[in-house]
């Protein structure tokens, strides 16, 4: 068996950079030499031990990268040798009751490539045909290995049904919440909001998107800032991509700030994966008969979010504060957790 390099995590909070057998296909799969990998928010749960016992080890991470075809299986049929190519991780069972409406990120069973199996933290993966996309010349393959995430911001504009005149807060300004403002953009160029604790993300979009507003919820009222920023009606939309909170004196919990925000009529779309409890106020949602909803990965935003990049209209480089080499993602996975003000997205480059 030929043997590559890989980011294996051995144990809850240790990643080693070792030897790994290079997987063989068959069929409908392609192997793939991947060029760049990401470190997601859901790779530092799983990192520290939050998936168990859905995540199994030794396990190889990663659901966010791009790379080459290097090999294809005898019944590949569109794709060949040499095509680049970012990887839809999402794996659904498709017989659920879910799956038989077409709605697969709610899958009852859904599993991601690099959660419930070996993903992208490695020199070489093999993925079926069908999570596939072909990416074109224009988009550097630094870009393309951030497709992933931002389709999950054109996916949560889809579910809240954000059209152009839209205004809108994101709460929250971390990976999520800087996917769904570059999403935003292509959609509505009327207000946007960004709402954190953190001056150092929050700067990180406003350097983007120079025309947005940004609020530092631990230093002023953000609901009441929101309702000043739309003449005192509130936002039509408010997204909620914090997930795990610091509960601060004096600010409102994300989820609750969010509808305290909507317009009447208006809707919350939430995405931040939190385990805790969010404290809310369901009359002050009745009141306005306001709409709350979630939205989870993606559904095939793909397509949208390369063509976007294709056309140069998103920013990816905003989001990338680090690139270092895949023998570092103990450090990187440190460096996330110690110091979130100063790191954001960080590439792993496999790409020699």
């Amino acid at each position: 068996m030929k043997k590559m390099n890989a980011a294996v995590l051995t144990q809850y909070r240790k990643v080693e950079w070792k030897q790994a057998d290079i997987p063989e296909i068959s069929g409908n799969e392609v192997l793939i030499k991947v060029s760049y990998a990401c470190i997601c928010g859901s790779d530092q749960h799983v990192f520290m031990g939050e998936f168990h016992p859905r995540t199994t080890l030794p396990l190889i991470q990663g659901h966010e990268f791009a790379g080459t075809i290097v090999e294809t299986g005898p019944d590949v049929k569109n794709h060949k040798t040499g095509d680049r190519v970012a990887v839809d991780p999402i794996i659904w069972c498709g017989h659920c009751p879910a799956c038989l409406r077409h709605h697969y990120p709610a899958c009852t069973t859904l599993k991601l490539v690099g959660i419930d199996l070996d993903g992208g933290f490695s020199e070489y993966m093999k993925v079926p045909e069908n999570m596939l996309y072909k990416v074109t010349d224009n988009i550097p393959d630094e870009h393309a290995a951030l497709v992933e995430v931002l389709s999950i911001g054109f996916h949560a504009c889809k579910r809240a049904k954000v059209k152009e005149g839209d205004r809108v807060v994101i709460w929250g300004t971390g990976k999520v919440g800087q996917s769904i403002l570059q999403a935003l953009r292509t959609k509505t160029q009327n207000t946007v909001i960004m709402v954190d604790i953190l001056d150092e993300r929050l700067a990180i979009a406003k350097n983007a998107y120079s025309d947005i507003h940004i609020i530092n919820a631990a230093k002023e009222n953000a609901v009441d800032k929101v309702k000043e920023l739309t003449d005192g009606e509130g936002v039509d939309i408010a997204f909620e991509a914090v997930g795990h909170t610091l509960d601060l004196p004096g600010v409102v919990n994300p989820v609750r700030g969010c509808i305290q925000s909507i317009r009447g009529g208006g809707t919350v779309c939430v995405l931040g994966l939190s385990s805790e409890p969010s404290p809310i106020v369901m009359k002050e949602l009745i009141w306005k008969e306001g709409i709350i909803m979630t939205s989870r990965v993606s559904h095939g935003e793909f397509a949208e979010t390369i063509d976007n990049m294709n056309r140069g209209i998103l920013k990816p480089d905003a989001i990338v504060t680090d690139i270092m080499h895949p023998s570092e993602t103990q450090k990187a996975f440190e460096m996330l957790e110690e110091e979130p003000h100063k790191h954001l997205k960080i590439l792993l480059k496999f790409k020699q």
